[in-house]
């Protein structure tokens, strides 16, 4: 970094992942007036959060599968994600246990593990023309005290759905062996057009397995407002299962108090903005990657590792150096920042990750110091 500032050079920064800052048009008078509303100015606290705010995300669900038919009551709303796995790591585990993750995987899981004393067991994603879940090793890593498995869908940040045959493992091992199957859905409306396969699920896992299944998302990659703090907890399953499972989460939940009045009676509308944003995004993605790709062909030490959804591409480069002191040649040598792979658990080196979000013109330029064009 000291070489960096010295240069004078400005950075271009690849890692960026913050939507408001990436330049897209928002609906802002849309936004502030849903946080408007006078029932906002009275404490009615409701565990699981208002029926109102609830019945937004079932409708949610809905358009992505009409012949589903979540309950409300089986919704749990959540100061953003992160709260929703700090609630389901008490839900399903006792200090000591264990929940199994795929690997690549977002560091931010081993913090929220830990602050509940729960231990992150890895099984991995594989790459042979594509990503797939290693199910033999996952079946291997399942130990006695082995509580749920968990996914992103897709995955961050390799891109990876699960396939349909792969969702069908899944919930079959987790029946086996009596575990929970929890499912990170955030990146999920962000399908890329050139990857769609009918092979594949490409859509919600709430109500598909029929084992007990915990979905979560949020507004924060939904409607591209991280600063919202808005999440939640769907939850499917035998009947049974699921209501023990939601009686004692809405116990947890109470706990914590509920979330905060004005963002509950927003979501509604806060929701629909996904529907203004969500175009821009992937519009931006598409066009990234297409840049990124057509930078590639003039050189053939770095290659682009097939994706099929998400904000991000991950790029297979020599292993002449490790990950980290890679990534910290960029920035010294060509003022480019990139996140290096062991900061998503790659098992080796040779990987580097960048976001698909960045400007058009910062992308197409640090792409060219990365490869060595410019």
């Amino acid at each position: 970094m000291r070489h960096h500032r010295e240069s004078g050079q400005p950075l271009l920064d690849l890692t960026i992942s913050n939507p408001t800052v990436c330049g897209f048009g928002y609906d802002e008078a849309a936004i502030l007036h849903a946080l408007r509303s006078p029932a906002a100015l009275r404490y009615d606290p409701e565990p699981r959060g208002l029926l109102s705010a609830r019945a937004a995300v079932v409708e949610y669900y809905r358009e992505k599968n009409p012949a589903g038919a979540l309950d409300p009551e089986h919704v749990i709303l959540t100061t953003g994600t992160s709260e929703a796995y700090s609630f389901l790591f008490r839900l399903l585990c006792e200090p000591g246990d264990e929940v199994l993750i795929a690997h690549p995987s977002y560091p931010l899981f081993d913090f929220l593990a830990a602050i509940q004393d729960v231990r992150l067991g890895a099984f991995p994603l594989v790459y042979d023309h594509g990503w797939q879940l290693d199910v033999p090793a996952l079946r291997r890593a399942i130990g006695p005290r082995t509580r749920a498995v968990l996914v992103v869908h897709p995955n961050n940040p390799t891109g990876h759905f699960l396939s349909c045959t792969e969702a069908e493992q899944l919930s079959a091992i987790c029946r086996e062996h009596g575990l929970a199957l929890v499912v990170d859905e955030v990146f999920l409306d962000y399908e890329l057009p050139s990857a769609k396969d009918q092979k594949k699920r490409h859509g919600t896992c709430l109500g598909a397995p029929p084992g007990l299944t915990f979905v979560l998302s949020g507004l924060s990659k939904i409607a591209a407002l991280p600063q919202m703090k808005v999440g939640w907890i769907a939850a499917s399953g035998p009947k049974a299962l699921v209501g023990d499972a939601m009686a004692r989460l809405e116990v947890i939940a109470d706990t914590y108090l509920s979330l905060n009045a004005p963002m509950q009676h927003g979501l509604p509308e806060l929701l629909a903005q996904r529907r203004t944003i969500q175009p821009q995004i992937v519009a931006r993605i598409e066009a990234n990657l297409h840049e990124l790709d057509e930078q590639l062909t003039h050189q053939q030490l770095i290659s682009r590792l097939k994706i099929e959804g998400g904000w991000y591409a991950v790029l297979q480069v020599p292993a002449v150096l490790s990950d980290e002191d890679l990534a910290i040649e960029l920035i010294e040598k060509q003022s480019v920042l990139v996140y290096p792979g062991h900061f998503y658990e790659f098992a080796h080196d040779g990987y580097l990750v960048v976001s698909l979000l960045t400007r058009g013109a910062a992308f197409a330029e640090g792409i060219g110091r990365l490869v060595g064009r410019k």
